[in-house]
């Protein structure tokens, strides 16, 4: 790949990836009022609904560029997406039960579980299929390469997707990335 077009793909992840971290942060500082909007489930083109998987309910910021990509990865999974763009992220969170310090940019409800962050859809059917006795899965943070913060020379940074039980404690799920 010649030197211009792969700096230009690391320049459009880091914005991606900042305008992703300002809207986290503004979701954990925002007041409790929020507004959501729900637009209709559509399909990545290719892309075919498994209608074993439930719908996928994503909540996140408008201007929240890869939780749109996320959303994308799980269409091309087999999942129905609904999209609700909320100003204030912090009620979903909240309701849904993600444990502080777990947050990440966008949060989805599948299956009664909620999914904090940038899961893999894999992730996400494996819990579906193992039905554990849990609020659901968080990924902290954005962590470069999982779904919806790919690089562009293909670099998984190594990261833990997290089960989080009743009582809101976590324990590992699944690990990804380099040296795995």
């Amino acid at each position: 790949m010649n030197r211009t077009l792969s700096l230009s793909l690391l320049l459009t992840t880091v914005l991606l990836g900042s305008a992703c971290a300002r809207a986290s942060e503004e979701a954990a500082s925002s007041p409790a009022s929020a507004t959501a909007t729900a637009s209709p489930v559509a399909v990545t083109a290719g892309a075919t609904i498994d209608p074993e998987l439930p719908l996928a309910i994503v909540h996140k910021t408008a201007s929240c560029g890869c939780c749109g990509v996320w959303a994308d990865h799980l269409k091309a999974a087999g999942f129905a997406v609904e999209i609700r763009d909320t100003d204030d992220m912090h009620p979903v969170k909240q309701r849904l039960g993600v444990p502080a310090g777990k947050a990440s940019c966008h949060t989805a409800e599948i299956g009664g579980y909620v999914v904090e962050g940038h899961i893999p859809a894999s992730d996400i059917k494996r819990l579906l299929k193992e039905r554990p006795t849990a609020r659901g899965l968080v990924l902290p943070g954005m962590p470069a390469g999982s779904p919806g913060m790919e690089m562009p020379d293909g670099h998984v940074q190594p990261y833990t997707v997290e089960l989080v039980l009743a009582d809101g404690s976590t324990q590992p799920f699944a690990r990804h990335g380099q040296g795995v």
